[in-house]
């Protein structure tokens, strides 16, 4: 079972940090593989096998190892990382695609938890499939930094020891917004897509919005 680690920021750091996510921990589970590289998202791993290699063959399937072959239902959960729910996600990702539609924008949202890892990734009808990945981007720098990733474009850029701080696969960007409960930051809604005179910001207005839904049910 994945993240053992103590503490919000310390199980952030970790993931992050890496730019690659807690999948590592599988590392050594033959049907798990690391990220292809350190732009890659949270989790964005795929067993090293089943996919063509670098002579185009096919890479047949390993021995299903007996601790593999017990996962089934009712196993143990993959991540107990604190975040919103599956349908605190989807509600505030449905609700940053609503404002955008409703102001003529087309978009792409992405909620995540508090390592990172996608809780929902939606799409507008007629937008481009890539807008959540960048969105997701974006909410990595929201929760790495604990506030709207607009902010942090801002002051990244003058401060070395922050500019330390970005990891390869975020976008230092607005349209990222975190999601905080407590005093403690729980995960991140970043919306990519809008376009405006000032890029991002129509994309923060809509991932505030969703954050605003479900603002009350995570009192």
């Amino acid at each position: 079972m994945r993240n053992k680690c103590t503490g919000l920021a310390l199980c952030s750091a970790w993931a992050l940090g890496s730019g690659l996510g807690l999948a590592h921990a599988a590392a050594d589970n033959p049907f798990h593989d690391r990220a292809a590289s350190p732009r890659s998202l949270p989790a964005d791993n795929v067993p090293p096998f089943a996919m063509l290699d670098d002579n185009g063959n096919l890479v047949p399937a390993p021995p299903v190892l007996p601790s593999v072959a017990r996962r089934g239902p009712n196993a143990e959960p993959e991540s107990t990382a604190p975040g919103p729910s599956l349908s605190q996600a989807i509600e505030a990702a449905r609700a940053a695609v609503d404002t955008c539609a409703a102001s003529g924008y087309r978009i792409g949202v992405a909620v995540i938890d508090s390592v990172g890892e996608a809780r929902a990734l939606l799409t507008a009808d007629g937008s481009d499939g890539s807008h959540v990945f960048v969105a997701m981007r974006k909410a990595l720098v929201a929760l790495r930094f604990e506030m709207p990733s607009s902010k942090a474009s801002e002051l990244v850029p003058k401060d070395p020891e922050l500019l330390a701080r970005v990891t390869p696969n975020m976008f230092v960007a607005s349209g990222a917004v975190p999601i905080m409960v407590s005093g403690e930051t729980i995960g991140a809604i970043g919306v990519s897509g809008a376009r405006g005179s000032v890029m991002g910001q129509q994309d923060e207005v809509c991932a505030a919005a969703g954050l605003r839904k479900i603002t009350k049910q995570l009192k």
